[in-house]
């Protein structure tokens, strides 16, 4: 790193540096004796995987990306799986439903998978997991609880916890109802009979055997180790229990489990840990600005995004403020694309300080591969498509290959997936709201002109000289200044039937000056407006 970039580093007041100084600060600047700094998420295998499992991923390795620019400690991210958790409901949308019925309860690893074609509904689930992750090239280690339990990994916390049982179950107590305080136990028993996770009062504790009696399902008292997989840990203390066992150094997670961090921290320092820092980001909200939710099915889920748009452009998303809420609808999407097209191709060039205000820096972890620059924009191929109906990539590459001849879905991989996604967003969102109307005196007069004027430049006009004629045809015939916005307006309308879009000297370059000519004089005829 050039001392330039480290300086910047050390000085950067962006989020993730901001977070990355945390995880610096607890370690006092040494490695710890572990040889890593651990950044940990979690996953609850119940559902697959969704857009809150990749926000925290994407998150947590900006910070991890700005911390290796602050220090030489080593690092690890660690995806963990809560796999021995019991299932409590059916899921939507599984097949086999009454597998799982019959299953309740029982941890997930030990519930046969209903797609039938893993061992346990976990181990498709925990697939499903990895193979998101590798999809978009985030490094971690994946790790499952039911591993970390049954191999004696936690044993030594379990026997701590057991040592501490009283003061913990007080630290979460407060939380609970009356009724849930009277039943309440750190520790879920497995039953040996039933193989169901238990939640049932703990009767014996004996932390010199190690072992818990409670009662089973038919009545029958039941003494077993804490250790070795026979019990699972409460949630909160779940939590407190994986930071102290694995010595985790940062984790971030949503603001609705804010007062479940705390307890969990405090537990921690029952045990002798301290609390991981890591901050609490705000959840997704629909375009009605209401909370996101499975069940009721609002908002925009992890595959439409990656149908309308790349990977990257959400992770650019979810970069911007994360402890504001933000909307999470097909509207945004558009806007997000090319914001981050614009920080790609602006990083280069930029001062490191600046570098380091960029999204695109912690995206790309600094580095962009050439692949990923492209000088089309997200809304100009929309409008391309919406000019020429496309309903192909191929049509859409022809009129980019006029403009760019070197330029292929080959040499230029993320525009032609750029490509894919415009066409697929045009045929869903675009084309069903299309709506042209004709023109009012003062823009036939101008989209005239403009017509005269494309017509008298050579076939290879710049983009300064396209976009110089537009403003003029605008401003000669009747729009002053402050109402030129009024006259781009006017040309989306007539000519696309859209309300807005790039500006329309890029559209001209892309589109072509004898098809931009045909497409005005299309309109003015009343061709699109009487069809539609």
């Amino acid at each position: 790193m050039s001392d330039e970039l480290k300086n910047a580093a050390e000085n950067c007041r962006a989020w993730p540096f901001e977070e990355a100084k945390s995880v610096l600060k607890r370690l006092n600047g040494k490695t710890p004796d572990k040889g890593y700094a651990l950044f940990e998420t979690g996953y609850g295998p119940s559902g697959l995987p969704h857009i809150g499992t990749f926000q925290e991923v994407a998150r947590t390795t900006m910070v991890m990306n700005a911390f290796k620019q602050l220090s030489d400690i080593p690092t690890k991210l660690i995806c963990f799986s809560d796999d021995m958790d019991g299932l409590r409901k059916v899921p939507p949308n599984v097949p086999n439903p009454e597998m799982l019925e019959k299953n309740l309860h029982k941890p997930l690893t030990k519930i046969p998978d209903p797609f039938e074609t893993h061992e346990s509904f976990a181990h498709h689930n925990n697939n499903r997991l990895i193979d998101f992750l590798d999809r978009f090239g985030f490094e971690y280690e994946f790790l499952s609880s039911t591993e970390c339990y049954t191999s004696g990994r936690f044993d030594e916390a379990l026997l701590k916890m057991l040592q501490n049982y009283e003061a913990i179950r007080q630290a979460v107590l407060p939380l609970l109802g009356e009724e849930r305080k009277k039943t309440y136990s750190p520790f879920l028993p497995i039953s040996p009979k039933s193989g169901k996770v238990l939640q049932v009062p703990i009767l014996e504790t004996s932390p010199e055997a190690g072992t818990i009696v409670f009662e089973d399902e038919d009545g029958e008292k039941t003494e077993l180790p804490v250790t070795g997989g026979h019990v699972k840990a409460q949630w909160r203390p779940d939590w407190a229990l994986r930071w102290y066992a694995l010595d985790v150094d940062y984790e971030m997670a949503g603001v609705d489990l804010k007062s479940a961090s705390e307890i969990a921290g405090n537990i921690l320092k029952i045990l002798g840990g301290k609390k991981p820092p890591g901050f609490h980001y705000e959840l997704f909200l629909d375009e009605n600005g209401e909370k996101i939710s499975k069940s009721k099915g609002n908002g925009l889920t992890m595959e439409e995004w990656l149908t309308y748009a790349p990977h990257e452009s959400l992770a650019h998303y979810v970069f911007q403020r994360p402890k504001s809420g933000k909307k999470l609808y097909f509207d945004v999407i558009p806007k997000a694309v090319d914001e981050y097209i614009s920080f790609v191709n602006a990083l280069a060039s930029q001062e490191p300080d600046k570098q380091l205000q960029n999204p695109a820096w912690y995206i790309h972890n600094g580095t962009i591969p050439n692949s990923q620059h492209t000088p089309v924009s997200f809304a100009l191929l929309l409008n391309l498509a919406s000019a020429a109906n496309a309903d192909n990539a191929e049509t859409l590459w022809g009129f980019i290959q006029k403009h760019k001849p070197d330029a292929t879905p080959e040499s230029a991989p993320f525009l032609d997936r750029l490509v894919g996604h415009a066409v697929k967003y045009y045929e869903d969102f675009v084309l069903p709201t299309k709506q042209y109307r004709l023109p009012d005196e003062r823009e036939r007069a101008a989209m005239e002109d403009l017509a005269a004027r494309l017509d008298a430049l050579p076939a290879d006009a710049a983009l300064d000289a396209l976009q110089t004629e537009v403003f003029s045809a605008g401003k000669e015939n009747g729009y002053a200044k402050e109402e030129l916005r009024e006259w781009f307006q006017a040309l989306y309308q007539v000519l696309l039937g859209q309300d807005q879009g790039p500006r329309f000297g890029s559209f001209i370059e892309l589109y072509g000056i004898k098809e931009s000519i045909t497409l005005i004089r299309d309109a003015l005829d009343g061709k699109f407006a009487q069809a539609a």
